[in-house]
């Protein structure tokens, strides 16, 4: 059976720069992805906040993370993590995925987290037909077309830049009175002319063969209107992956977040967790910090 010192779950920008550390102190450890390294980051189109670029896409300063991991540790994508056993032996965790069994001493939580539905009528139905949760990935389909973005963060609010910048008509609705985005990012959207309703909830996603218009809910009056459109693209926050830090009896918030202490350590002796799957801010370079962080404490811990 294959032993590491340290197996990462996850390679989003957190989980590649702990194995950078990991493997950097001289350890045998190894990154395991269900997907491509990367995750949800492989889907910001463009970032003007990371240290050292001025304006970066995710999906090249993945490549650019992964290239600097692969040299001080083993990475296996498209592989997925189906069950983590606590043992009482040396190598303390035995990891199932859907192909191969691991043994490890410490386990890195790096899993991440997936987009959220608006759970509307329609939404299901037209998933592919018009509705999108990846500008990126999506958004050259919709040049010259009417879209529009659902969301308040800073992940909508870029988004819809980057449609508006593909020649799309974009509006923006949000379900408060105002963005939570950052306002440089909210004084772009002014500077676009992108069309913004706050105060409205989605009720329906309409159409035939396509999406064709929503039904929006205001907030304040309850008054529903009808807004035709040839797309939705829908940013409305992550869910975190816990299945397998519940499977080792990982303590999570109210809002289901790992929580860790300032040294990215969990409840659970030699788990961590880092990135979007824990409590704090949903940024690469926080999570890229708390993997340099939870793979020295590894390190450490390992020494004691």
């Amino acid at each position: 059976m294959n032993q590491y010192d340290i197996i990462i779950i996850g390679a989003g920008p957190g989980g590649l720069t702990a194995g950078i550390y990991a493997g950097r102190q001289g350890t045998k450890n190894l990154i395991i992805d269900k997907d491509l390294a990367g995750g949800l980051g492989r889907e910001v189109p463009e970032m003007e906040n990371y240290p050292g670029f001025d304006n970066i896409s995710g999906l090249e300063l993945i490549d650019k993370i992964k290239a600097q991991a692969i040299k001080n540790c083993e990475l296996h994508e498209m592989e997925e993590v189906l069950e983590i056993i606590k043992t009482d032996k040396e190598w303390r965790f035995e990891v199932k995925t859907n192909k191969d069994t691991y043994q490890s001493k410490s386990i890195i939580l790096a899993t991440g987290s997936s987009h959220r539905h608006l759970d509307v009528k329609g939404e299901e139905e037209f998933k592919g037909k018009g509705v999108s949760y990846c500008a990126t990935c999506d958004g050259f389909f919709f040049a010259g077309r009417d879209i529009v973005m659902i969301g308040g963060g800073n992940s909508a609010l870029q988004e819809a830049l980057y449609l508006k910048n593909l020649g799309a008509n974009v509006t923006v609705v949000h379900r408060r009175n105002e963005f939570r985005a950052q306002k440089h990012l909210q004084n772009q959207i002014k500077e676009a002319n992108i069309n913004t309703i706050l105060n409205a909830t989605v009720e329906e996603i309409k159409g035939d063969m396509l999406v064709e218009s929503i039904i929006l809910k205001d907030t304040e009056t309850s008054e529903l209107r009808e807004i035709p459109t040839n797309g939705v693209f829908i940013s409305a926050g992550y869910i975190p992956h816990t299945k397998l830090a519940k499977q080792l009896g990982v303590s999570l918030d109210e809002s289901g977040h790992i929580i860790t202490d300032k040294n990215q350590k969990t409840n659970t002796d030699f788990v961590y967790a880092v990135g979007d799957v824990c409590v704090g801010l949903k940024q690469w370079v926080v999570a890229c910090g708390e993997g340099a962080i939870a793979a020295t404490s590894a390190f450490t811990d390992m020494q004691n």
